[in-house]
Order: C-alpha cells, then structure tokens, then sequence
C-alpha cells in the first residue's frame, strides 16, 4: 500500500513538472489541413485544401524565399479573402477551404512557394513545389 502511495506521488510530481517546463504558447494543431504539400505541373496549376479548423487565417506566402506578408486592405476576421501577387493567387474561400493557384513557370528549376496558415498560438502550411519549365 505504501509503494502505490509513493508511485503515485511520484507520478503526480513528474506530471507537476512537465506541466511547469512545458512551452507556452505552443498549441496542438487546431487547423488540420487535409495536404501539407502539393506538386504543380510548370504549366498553370492549382489545389483545393480542406481544413478541419475554423479559426485560421494566411499569414505569409513566400515564392522561392521571397516572402510576401504585409498585405494590405485584407480583413483576415472575415471567412473569405483574397491575396493576389504577381505569380499566384492565395484565398481563403470560406472557414474551411483554402484555394491557391499559381501562374505557369518561367524557371528552368523547380519554384517553392509556400503559404503559411496562422491559429491562435499554431502555425502550420502548405508547401508547393512547381516543376520546372
């Protein structure tokens, strides 16, 4: 009896502490997209991603490091919006659908884009790799 008391004590204090060094801030995945990555022919391409989250919104899109973030007259509290660049076309369609499409390649290697999804204190997003011309 006294070594389930002592078990247990020591459980509840290893619990205690992992509770205390675990980081704050980080959340679990709250926007579970459907696809993470997507591979785009060079020609015109584009991809429908489902979420199972409501409350996310685009934070940054980059084009082969190229980051693309401070985009204006946006109103990410809205449930549909629209992000247009020279080569794509970033939307949230609704709570849960996400639409990117991208221009045709003009490079001779592959391009990366990258759209990253923001929820609270998580951070997720989809990664496309468009091949060459």
């Amino acid at each position: 009896m006294k070594n389930k008391l002592i078990l247990s004590l020591v459980i509840i204090l290893i619990l205690t502490i992992y509770s205390c060094i675990k980081p704050k801030g980080i959340w679990e995945d709250n926007i579970k997209l459907s696809t993470k990555s997507v591979e785009f022919r060079a020609s015109s391409d584009s991809v429908l991603i489902s979420t199972i989250g409501t409350t996310w919104n685009i934070s940054a899109v980059s084009v082969n490091n190229i980051w693309f973030y401070d985009f204006q007259n946006i109103n990410f509290q809205a449930d549909s919006y629209i992000i247009k660049q020279d080569s794509f076309v970033v939307e949230r369609q609704n709570k849960n659908t996400l639409f990117i499409k991208v221009d045709a390649s003009p490079l001779n290697v592959k391009r990366i884009i990258t759209v990253g999804l923001q929820a609270g204190d998580y951070g997720d997003g989809v990664t496309i790799t468009q091949n060459a011309k």
